[in-house]
């Protein structure tokens, strides 16, 4: 015995045998599971429920049945899994919200689009649709294949006749291993318009099959945005749609509210407005003051109240970034196709299904001809016995058994058994003359429909009309419009979309702290006053920079280390008067060590436009815009400094205008851009101006003729000097004086190519922002000292100065009496000046 055992054990390497199980095991889930069969797009369970439903004689005319008498059925005789599995199933079959064409009649709570779950299986009751029936139609004239079950005890049909495409109409999803498909729902008319439309042309392409077919048509409507993704997946069996819900924004008591009338598929309805309330409460959609949920019965409909003072389109685009109203369906086209898994387009799809449709018409119509040609064998010797029916009549008295009789017949005839027994099996009310004719009658239809059964098998044509026909009749007895509209538009939603343009102050410090600010937080004010405070700096930090853009601008972020990043100027968080900021390396990946030294604000990347660079030491170089179009996360270089130098000032420019640069000590030189040629992106530059001792560079500008030169001081003093007094010299000369510069007013600190009818604002680096007219500001030559314009205390002085456009509101505002550093004054301090520009179109921004 123990011999015997022993010689039972195999020697097996467990790679091998894992390998080769894993394989088994996979293409079992593949092929028995988790993929349908291109045509008839079920999956083994959903092909044994409706199955089993059809040999219970469940069908719609008949009265409803327990579901807990399906799902037995089904598992006892067809599918041997999890009883939940298979009613979960045919749960999904039955929901109006899931499947386009619903297979399923239920009858109970077969679960909602909030994700309520269906009542147990012993208290819901289900039929088959009407439409389900043609998935069936004629299973039981041998048009399909039936192979064992699981027990060998019974038969089940290997694919359905399916006379409609189900896997486009009613899509499939589902998971195998290492490979998954996610078939979106489509509209019954235009599928069966798609393969009516292959059946005239075979050659047809995908691209022209969606002059048929549009695009998904999911049961709950909704948007699709764009049609680029539809024409992927058409065309490669793989591609992606964004789905949108659809709302509308009504004005309803004096405020607008937003109405959800259809949702994206598959989107649960009681988690999306749950998530949006989530965002209310966290802050990040503001605006919407309640939210309700009055679907009923006649359809759905959530609305969303609104304040007055928010703009409802923008509101409703956040709402589609951030929850669930806009979603992406993934579309992966993989289905069985003879029992081996492959991705298809549109076309193959509807190839296939058109194959296993003449397969099953002419399968039925060999069923049909074999039974016409037995019933007309019989009627053959049925009408040999009326031609002899004494001979008959005796030969059947004169028999002593059954079996003598039928062999008589069969000899003195030239009868076949079958027609021998029809003779003894007839009836004497056949021998009258009236049922005579009407065996004549059958047998000429007999002949005439046999010789058309044959004329079909002859004919591939033949049989595509049958197809073509059939089609025609369900389509035109359960077609219907289309419910999803595909718009046509952006596929995705461009965070412009979600952000109102408008005009912002983006304000960073010398530690790198970034915020923006609308530019109404700051009022005007008379030449002198005491300010309000920007932000509050923490210790040993000041602004560095501040300037005028529009929301949906890029900002280009130039590094001391000569390189450039870029972001939105919306991407900048959009925080309080008073809060520090959000540090930059939070929004741009500048290295380690690495900080901001200029920052310019671009609409677009022109090919006619120019950067200006100037730095510390005097270096300056000139590089075509569009160089800049392509630029990267980690950043891109965008001058080649040399040691010890830095980056202070980029001007946008057409590369035919006159610069100015001015020092700390009080020197500037004006020469013509086209003095320095355009170069490339690493290159370092030429020089720009001569500088002496521990001089340097402070800012640089663009000319204008009819302006004034704008000079800052570190202590508050400032003057405008008419451009005309700033004559043209060579690049890199030591240049002229353009204040004189003492212990009273301070190193210069900003130099300005201004208007009058400008304002100014100036920025201290305890943070102190002060804004005025720049006519307030007293017009002096170039040697003069300036006028104060800020009250600095003594541990604060100006760290920059940016112009911004006349504030037509208010003119004037009464003078401000001094008050403590550091503190809002007057009873107004949060009171709005008027929309102010600056931005990419404007250099000195």
């Amino acid at each position: 015995m123990a011999e015997e055992k022993q010689s039972q054990i195999k020697d097996r390497d467990i790679g091998m045998e894992m390998r080769e199980s894993f394989l088994d095991y996979a293409m079992s889930i593949i092929v028995s599971r988790a993929l349908p069969d291109v045509r008839d797009g079920m999956k083994p369970v959903h092909r044994r429920i409706l199955y089993a439903m059809s040999e219970l004689g469940m069908a719609p005319d008949k009265p409803y049945k327990k579901s807990a008498r399906i799902v037995g059925e089904v598992i006892g005789k067809y599918h041997p899994h999890g009883d939940s599995a298979v009613y979960e199933t045919m749960v999904r079959m039955a929901q109006d919200f899931s499947l386009r064409y619903m297979l399923v009649d239920g009858h109970g709570n077969f679960g909602s689009i909030d994700g309520d779950f269906a009542a147990a299986m012993r208290y819901t009751e289900a039929r088959l649709s009407k439409i389900a029936m043609e998935l069936l139609r004629d299973i039981n004239k041998d048009t399909v294949d039936f192979a064992p079950n699981y027990d060998g005890e019974e038969t089940e049909p290997v694919v359905l006749p399916a006379r409609f495409p189900n896997l486009l109409v009613n899509g499939v999803s589902g998971i195998a291993v290492g490979m998954a498909t996610n078939i979106p729902p489509h509209n019954l008319t235009e599928v069966i318009d798609g393969i009516q439309a292959l059946i005239r042309n075979p050659e047809i392409t995908p691209l022209e099959l969606m002059d048929y077919i549009k695009g998904p048509d999911f049961p709950t409507a909704g948007l699709i945005l764009g049609r680029e993704g539809i024409r992927q997946a058409y065309m490669t069996g793989r591609g992606s749609v964004t789905m949108r819900a659809k709302a509308t924004i009504e004005e309803h008591n004096g405020k607008a509210r937003i109405l959800v009338h259809e949702l994206p598929y598959q989107v649960n309805k009681a988690k999306l407005v749950e998530k949006i309330a989530e965002l209310v409460r966290e802050k990040r959609v503001e605006g919407i003051t309640d939210l309700r949920d009055e679907s009923d019965r006649n359809g759905m409909r959530i609305v969303i109240e609104l304040r007055r003072d928010v703009n409802p389109s923008v509101v409703l685009n956040n709402l589609y970034k951030h929850t669930a109203l806009q979603s992406n369906f993934g579309i992966n086209m993989l289905a069985l196709v003879n029992q081996e898994p492959r991705v298809l387009n549109l076309r193959e799809m509807l190839y296939y299904y058109l194959e296993h449709q003449v397969e099953v018409i002419r399968r039925r119509t060999e069923f049909d001809l074999k039974k016409a040609e037995a019933r007309a064998h019989i009627l053959e010797g049925l009408r040999v016995a009326l031609d002899h029916l004494d001979e008959v009549i005796a030969l059947i008295r004169s028999s002593r058994t059954a079996d003598i009789a039928r062999e008589g017949l069969i000899s003195r005839f030239q009868l076949s058994v079958e027609q021998a027994q029809a003779i003894l099996d007839m009836r004497l009310q056949r021998l009258t003359g009236l049922e005579r004719e009407k065996i004549e009658e059958e047998y000429a239809e007999l002949m005439k429909k046999i010789a058309e059964l044959k004329e079909i098998l002859a004919s591939e044509q033949l049989v595509l009309n049958i197809i073509n026909d059939e089609l025609e009749e369900v389509k035109q007895k359960f077609g219907d419009e289309r419910r999803t509209e595909i718009t046509i538009g952006e596929d995705s939603i461009l965070d412009e979309d979600l952000i109102p343009q408008e005009d912002v102050i983006i304000t960073i410090t010398h530690s790198g702290y970034i915020k923006r600010l609308p530019v109404t937080t700051y009022r005007s004010q008379k030449r002198g006053g005491r300010g309000v405070v920007g932000m509050d700096t923490k210790d040993n930090d000041f602004v560095e920079h501040l300037f005028v853009t529009n929301s949906h601008h890029y900002l280009m972020f130039f590094t001391d280390k000569g390189k450039v990043y870029r972001i939105k100027a919306y991407e900048v968080p959009d925080l309080s008067r008073t809060a520090r900021g959000t540090p930059i390396i939070n929004l741009i990946q500048i290295e380690q060590g690495e900080s901001v030294n200029a920052v310019i604000p671009v609409k677009e990347f022109e090919a006619d436009k120019f950067l200006f660079f100037a730095t510390r030491h005097g270096i300056v170089k000139k590089t075509p815009l569009d160089d800049y179009v392509n630029i990267r996360k980690g950043g891109l270089i965008a001058i080649n400094l040399r040691e010890d130098d830095d980056l202070i000032g980029v001007r946008l420019t057409d590369g035919k205008q006159e610069i100015i640069m001015g020092t700390s000590n009080g020197m500037s030189i004006r020469f013509p851009e086209k003095d320095v040629r355009s170069m490339g992106r690493s290159a370092t530059g030429v020089k720009g101006i001569t500088l002496d001792g521990d001089d340097f560079v402070i800012d640089m500008d663009v000319v204008s003729e009819d302006n004034d030169v704008l000079i800052v001081s570190s202590k508050g003093y400032g003057k405008r000097t008419p451009m005309s007094e700033y004559r043209i010299q060579s690049r890199g000369g030591k240049g002229i004086k353009t204040i004189n510069v003492t212990d009273k007013n301070g190193p210069v600190v900003g130099l300005k190519v201004v208007q009058p009818e400008e304002d100014l604002m100036i920025i201290t680096s305890l943070g102190t922002i002060i804004r005025m007219s720049m006519e307030g500001i007293s017009q002096m030559g170039r040697y003069a000292q300036g006028v104060k314009l800020i009250n600095i205390r003594e541990d604060d002085s100006v760290a920059t100065v940016s112009r911004c456009d006349k504030n037509e509101e208010q003119d004037e505002m009464t003078d401000i009496n001094e008050e403590p550093a550091g503190q809002e004054t007057g009873p107004d301090a949060d009171s709005a000046a008027a929309d102010t520009s600056g931005g990419a179109d404007n250099p000195s921004s």
